[in-house]
Parts: structure tokens; C-alpha cells; sequence
């Protein structure tokens, strides 16, 4: 049977996914080209190959249950010293992530798992390259702003070869959020 590693993220629309992707390219990230730009939901796992159709119905659930949202980046932040990431800033639409994130590794479905980290919404820049490009990285990007409607997330598979590619989308089920409506007009997270 064999074991798929896979992720479930949020793709960074064009021309903002390939604009932060050739940075992070140039700030010397050799992974950059082998990761889509992205909002992670469920970070790389390991599951049996025969699990897929069962973790594709469920993310389909998940997605039935969201509805779109605004979303915005801003600036930067870096994790150091605990883990060598610089990252763009998520400032509006971390609570929608969060929630989605929680939904879909709940102990209910077949991606119940821990994190390494707390959960933290963000858009890597650049990861383990040399103190120095980091520091650049972080420099050359901290007036970066882009901003879209969230409709959905995607179901990656990482390759052999160490690239991700997208095996599904999932488009959210419910109405359209104004971006002009707060979080909290909208009402609580999770009393969708």
C-alpha cells in the first residue's frame, strides 16, 4: 500500500503567489520553487495511501462547512530563534485559518493530529538559509502588503523529488463575507 505524505493549505493567489515565490527564490531558499506560496492548515503528514479517499471526503466536509472570507497580508515576522522561517504576515484572516485548521485536525476525522508549534497563520519567505539573507528577507519585505477573497483551501502531496502539487481544491460552502464586515459583526468563529 505505501504512505502519501500530504498538506492542506491555502494558495496565495497571482500575481502575490509567484511575486513571493521568486523572492524567496532570491533570497537563496533552494525549496522556494518546490513549494507553492501558501497559508498552511495542516502541515506535512504521513498517512496510508489507502486513507486518501477518506481524508479527500472529509476535507470536503470541512470546506461545506466554511464560507469565505478576506484575506490580508502585511509586513514581516520571523520565528527565530526557535525555527529559522522569516514570513509575511497574515493581519486579517488568521481567526478563518485558525478555525479551519482546528476543523481539520479534529480528533472527529482522519487528520487528528498534534503540532509541533502553536498554530500560527503566515506566509513563508524564507526558511533555513543563512542569517544574513534571512535578515534581507525580512528587510526586503516588510512593506509588503496583498490582500484577496479567501474561497477555499487545496490538498497538496509532497513528491519524491521534494515538490508539492496540488491533488484537489475545496471551495467554501457558505455565503460570501463582505471584506468590509469585521470578525467580530460576523459573529463567533465557531458558531459556524
Amino acid at each position: 500500500m505505501g504512505t502519501v505524505t500530504i498538506g492542506v493549505s491555502i494558495a496565495v493567489p497571482e500575481p502575490h503567489g509567484s511575486l513571493l515565490q521568486e523572492r524567496r527564490a532570491g533570497f537563496g531558499d533552494a525549496a522556494a520553487h518546490g513549494i507553492p506560496t501558501h497559508v498552511t492548515l495542516l502541515p506535512p503528514t504521513e498517512i496510508g495511501s489507502a486513507e486518501l479517499p477518506a481524508v479527500e471526503a472529509y476535507l470536503g466536509e470541512v470546506a461545506a462547512m466554511g464560507r469565505p472570507f478576506p484575506m490580508r497580508l502585511c509586513g514581516t515576522g520571523t520565528f527565530r530563534p526557535l525555527s529559522p522561517v522569516v514570513y509575511v504576515r497574515v493581519v486579517q484572516g488568521a481567526d478563518d485559518c485558525a478555525w479551519l485548521q482546528e476543523r481539520i485536525r479534529d480528533a472527529s476525522g482522519p487528520l487528528d493530529r498534534e503540532l509541533q508549534f502553536p498554530y500560527h497563520p503566515h506566509v513563508t519567505v524564507a526558511h533555513g538559509i543563512d542569517e544574513a539573507a534571512m535578515d534581507r528577507a525580512f528587510a526586503d519585505l516588510a512593506g509588503y502588503e496583498a490582500e484577496w477573497p479567501c474561497t477555499g483551501f487545496a490538498l497538496y502531496e509532497q513528491g519524491a523529488d521534494g515538490v508539492w502539487r496540488k491533488l484537489r481544491d475545496y471551495v467554501f460552502g457558505g455565503p460570501v463575507v463582505p471584506p468590509q464586515v469585521g470578525h467580530a459583526e460576523r459573529g463567533s468563529i465557531a458558531s459556524r
